[in-house]
């Protein structure tokens, strides 16, 4: 993997897909790409039973921010107690980041915003917006925003701000 200048780098822990989930993401992503991919070896290969050749990690980037991709096998899920925020500039990215992140996930896992990829990763799709709209200085506002948001899967920006 290239040297990364970013000091915390997000590692993802797929059984055997990495690598079609790094494709996937890339091609959600406009600003996005594969920085480097490794295979196992001969070693890497009989410590850890995964076949010799194939796809050990993949290092890319989305939007910026560097990942890091690991075919690691079974022993470690993911669930929705760690996720990735998407900051929206509008609805019409919400609704392209929900319909395209969310395609063939898990929707039982959607609320307040969130979705579970067809991978098992947890995603946020949120307009930037919405920490300031939590957060208002009119505290009534404030909480008729949240409670808004508690009644939405995919977010709706216009109710929000009318909340």
């Amino acid at each position: 993997m290239p040297t990364i200048s970013q000091r915390i780098t997000p590692f993802l822990w797929f059984d055997d897909q990495a690598e079609d989930a790094v494709r996937f993401y890339v091609s959600v992503f406009d600003d996005a790409r594969v920085t480097a991919t490794t295979r196992y070896g001969p070693e890497a290969a009989a410590a850890s039973g995964r076949p010799e050749g194939s796809v050990m990690t993949i290092a890319f980037e989305l939007a910026g921010q560097s990942f890091g991709a690991l075919n690691g096998g079974p022993a470690f899920p993911f669930g929705p107690a760690v996720s990735f925020v998407v900051n929206c500039a509008d609805q019409d990215e919400i609704d392209y980041y929900w319909e395209r992140l969310g395609a063939g996930g898990d929707p039982s896992h959607q609320q307040c915003g969130w979705l579970q990829d067809r991978y098992g990763v947890s995603w946020q799709v949120v307009p930037a917006e919405l920490p300031a709209l939590l957060t208002e200085s009119d505290a009534g506002r404030a909480r008729r925003v949240m409670a808004s948001l508690l009644t939405m899967k995919k977010l709706d920006v216009e109710t929000l701000r009318s909340a």
